[in-house]
């Protein structure tokens, strides 16, 4: 077999983890990004065991950790500070594998160091199309060609709009995220806090910051004259650290929280979708990261066993049914955490207090946390 060539559309996470292990397996790969610079607008991820066990086949893994801490969540509280219900984290640990945070721009410069020489900046595709033997690529430049185009170009997706014109846009979870890095400061343990509507989470990065979000049910679109005002309100009377954080903050960034509807299919000729173009869902689980790169993962395991169509068959089997699973999950925990109404969150918080919160967590994760590249490979 000649060498292969492939696009990849996006310079995100899941799209650098496709180019480096495609070209670690001898592909002819170029990386295609809208954005002028390889750069991260965001603040931290949390990296489950599933997904570092994903940056370890793709070959990153080691370099990745160097830059991360164990997160250690000691449970959910209300918002005047009592446990509703508390974690272990060295069992949660023991059960279900490590659990690391660090910032996401330190994961994309792991990323774009791997990638090196592959990448191209200030590209927007315009369209893509596909023929039984070749996929093209349509931008201001020009027109590509290779063996196999890769979507990973997030959520808005020019790839998925080109190739899947009937697919149902993203719709909005129905709040909006606030998220922010504060200096270095000193936090007793990371958590996440519930109230009515309304949640706050943080935890310790490795240089001593503390990443923190916030969510609210608001309409889409919002925005306040000063975001950092808005939030020091809303959180004024929730029990500390989360009115100092929210204080030492030197800037925040505001998100509305969307996901995508099911696709039918994650494979058009010789197109396929990965990460937040196939499968966006809101960050509740903490694994669009950790969806993203076992898609890599599996697919590019796929193109060393198979031509390109029966590579991509297999993956759209393995991968359509887990990931949309995953999205649904992920929704409803966020479901039961924005919570409104005084009773309903009453009661809540009286059942969580009740429950072993714990046991049913390591049951509903481990399926996810516990993935492994299939082997032997299923029939499509």
């Amino acid at each position: 077999m000649g060498e292969r060539s492939a696009i990849v559309v996006g310079g995100g996470i899941s799209g650098l983890s496709a180019a480096i292990a495609l070209r670690r397996r001898g592909w002819r790969v170029r990386v295609l990004e809208r954005s002028p610079r390889f750069t991260e607008v965001g603040a931290a991820i949390s990296l489950w065991a599933n997904a570092l066990r994903a940056f370890d086949h793709i070959g990153v893994g080691d370099r990745i950790r160097a830059f991360a801490v164990p997160e250690r969540n000691a449970g959910i509280r209300s918002q005047d500070g009592r446990f509703i219900t508390r974690m272990d984290a060295d069992e949660l640990t023991r059960r279900v594998g490590d659990v690391v945070i660090l910032h996401r721009a330190d994961l994309l410069a792991v990323l774009v160091e791997a990638a090196a020489g592959l990448t191209e900046g200030g590209v927007e595709v315009r369209s893509v199309s596909s023929t039984p033997d070749r996929a093209e690529v349509r931008h201001a430049g020009g027109v590509e060609s290779a063996d196999l185009v890769i979507g990973a170009d997030g959520i808005h997706s020019a790839v998925r709009r080109s190739m899947w014109p009937q697919a149902r846009p993203p719709r909005y979870a129905g709040y909006t995220a606030w998220r922010a890095v504060t200096p270095p400061m000193s936090i007793a343990e990371a958590g996440e806090t519930w109230g009515r509507g309304m949640r706050f989470g943080y935890a310790g990065l490795p240089d001593g910051r503390v990443y923190w979000y916030a969510t609210a049910n608001v309409p889409a679109g919002g925005r306040a004259a000063d975001e950092l005002a808005e939030l020091r309100e809303r959180f004024a009377d929730w029990h500390e650290p989360i009115p100092t954080l929210v204080r030492a903050a030197p800037s925040v960034l505001r998100h509305d929280i969307y996901e995508l509807p099911d696709l039918p299919s994650y494979v058009r000729g010789r197109v396929v979708l990965v990460g937040d173009a196939a499968h966006a869902m809101t960050p509740n689980l903490g694994q669009g990261g950790g969806q993203a790169v076992e898609d890599v993962a599996t697919l590019t395991t796929l193109l060393d066993e198979y031509d390109v169509p029966e590579a991509l068959a297999r993956y759209d089997a393995l991968r359509r049914r887990h990931t949309q699973a995953v999205v649904r999950r992920s929704r409803q925990a966020g479901w039961l955490g924005q919570w409104s109404s005084p009773l309903a969150v009453a009661i809540r918080d009286r059942v969580l207090a009740a429950l072993p919160v714990e046991a049913m967590m390591i049951r509903q994760l481990t399926p996810i946390l516990d993935w492994r590249l299939p082997d032997p490979l299923p029939t499509a």
